[in-house]
């Protein structure tokens, strides 16, 4: 096998191969990893090497659904037994788990061959990956543009052609926003869906859920099978799919009834082409047989921000507290996230638990939704992927902001309420360039991204479809109808067929 027949198979037909004996493991490994060496200084996807153990496992017999095809994992959450958890934080570079995470240990059951880890903004709370630790992951359609994140570096991978599916995980968009960014399909699941055990019971109070990055909607639905499923101790046990998902991706979804809306739920604005992608969409739905009108679900989109940096502040303290007990300093951390401490630290618990009693409130309004529409259409990103450095604070702001900190004004400012509204405008200004996502993330439901525009100058654009609790299977046949009606599978950028250098 060579380049091009490489990138000419998903996951699922490389798993053929290899179970044919077309092609071994070790064949495929090697081609992964030319590709990874072709493209790695321009993309700097892959922070972490794994060969040693992934040639052991070419050099064993493998079993599984998806025996021999080349994998990556996310650098967080993903633990894999001796071999370092950074979460792209300086902070955290020391930390070598002693187990498996449960996603990492099926992913291996099915046979996956692990050899890297990806790039992730750090501690995964940003929507481009750029951290000072490992810097910055570049969009292969577009090297001076983000490809989103936090699983940024895994859309990277998967779309300059290291491997056709990579991990990611999503606790606010951070598999949905870097698929829309690199023309992928990324299914978020449910919550609870797939463990995110052992070490975690629920990440981020059960905002985020495991999942894939694919170019495939079969891969995302074979891995879904893959990972589905609790294990003892997990918070609870969801429903499962009557029949794999494999499978049921191909019946059809019959007419759906599909609302939709392209107004940014914090009443920012959104770009032309981002609109311009959901009506593409509607209408290729309509074409389909689907009713399809405008409607948004009757939410504040106002206090699910502010509801969402809330969780920010519960959890980043906390994380922080684990790197510092692992030996990290505060220095260690990046300016922002320093700041994000001081914030979570005046925080009181009474606030914090009302911020999170808000989310069933948002479940219910969106569950109310639900009961007129079987989908919600929007867009993934509010507009096209961003420059590199846009919507970071200038160099004066920062400077300010670090001197505010290192005198410890800024805690004695939040300990008295002073920057409640700074607050709302962080909150606001964090969210501008991706207000869509994280509904699902705070109801608990399933949604993707799926790769239906691209602008006219050449960048993709993703649209996002919301789907009520434990309706991946539904989700997972519209997209297959969709990717039958507007393949996008051969669409890849340049530097991914590129053979040179």
């Amino acid at each position: 096998m060579n380049h091009d027949e490489y990138l000419r198979h998903d996951a699922t037909a490389l798993a053929q191969l290899v179970a044919r004996g077309d092609v071994t493991s070790a064949e495929l490994l090697d081609l992964a990893l030319a590709q990874q060496r072709r493209v790695h200084g321009d993309v700097n996807a892959i922070v972490r090497l794994m060969e040693t153990e992934a040639r052991e496992r070419t050099a064993a017999p493998l079993a599984g659904p998806l025996a021999g095809v080349p994998f990556l994992i996310k650098d967080g959450v993903q633990d894999y037994a001796g071999v370092p958890t950074t979460y792209g934080s300086r902070a955290m570079q020391h930390y070598v788990p002693t187990q498996h995470a449960h996603v990492v240990r099926r992913y291996l059951e099915a046979g996956l061959v692990i050899f890297g880890k990806t790039n992730l903004p750090e501690f995964a709370i940003r929507a481009v990956t750029d951290p000072v630790l490992f810097g910055r992951a570049n969009n292969p359609w577009d090297l001076s543009r983000t490809p989103g994140g936090s699983s940024g570096g895994a859309a990277a991978a998967v779309a300059a052609g290291i491997v056709p599916m990579a991990a990611g995980n999503d606790g606010g968009g951070s598999i949905r926003i870097p698929a829309a960014c690199c023309g992928l399909f990324g299914l978020r699941p449910s919550r609870g869906r797939v463990s995110s055990g052992p070490d975690i019971g629920e990440v981020w109070f059960g905002a985020s859920s495991e999942g894939v990055l694919s170019r495939s909607v079969r891969d995302t639905a074979l891995a879904l099978d893959v990972l589905q499923g609790a294990e003892p101790g997990d918070p609870f046990v969801i429903t499962p799919p009557s029949a794999p998902y494999a499978d049921l991706m191909r019946r059809d979804p019959g007419r759906l009834r599909i609302g939709f809306s392209s107004a940014s739920p914090i009443g920012t604005e959104v770009h032309p082409e981002a609109v311009a992608a959901v009506h593409h969409a509607a209408a290729l739905l309509e074409k389909l047989g689907h009713d399809v009108e405008e409607a948004a679900p009757q939410i504040d989109g106002d206090a699910l921000a502010r509801s969402y940096l809330h969780l920010y502040f519960g959890q980043i303290p906390a994380a922080v507290e684990r790197a510092k007990a692992l030996g990290a300093k505060e220095g260690d951390l990046e300016l922002m996230n320093r700041i994000l401490v001081t914030l979570g630290e005046h925080v009181s618990a009474r606030r914090l638990t009302t911020e999170l009693n808000r989310w069933n409130d948002f479940a219910r309004a969106l569950g109310d939704y639900h009961k007129r529409y079987d989908v919600l259409l929007t867009p993934t990103l509010a507009a096209p992927p961003v420059k590199h450095g846009t919507g970071d604070p200038s160099s004066f702001e920062q400077g300010v902001l670090g001197f505010l900190q290192g005198t410890g004004i800024l805690g004695v400012l939040a300990r008295l309420g002073l920057l409640d509204k700074t607050v709302d405008r962080i909150a606001t200004d964090n969210l501008r360039a991706v207000p869509f996502t994280q509904l699902s993330n705070l109801t608990g439901t399933p949604s993707m991204s799926v790769p239906l525009y691209w602008t006219p100058d050449g960048l993709p654009l993703g649209v996002q479809f919301v789907g009520p609790f434990g309706s991946e299977d539904r989700l997972l046949q519209l997209a297959h109808q969709l990717e039958l009606a507007q393949p996008w599978f051969d669409r890849l950028p340049a530097i991914a067929r590129r053979v040179d250098g």
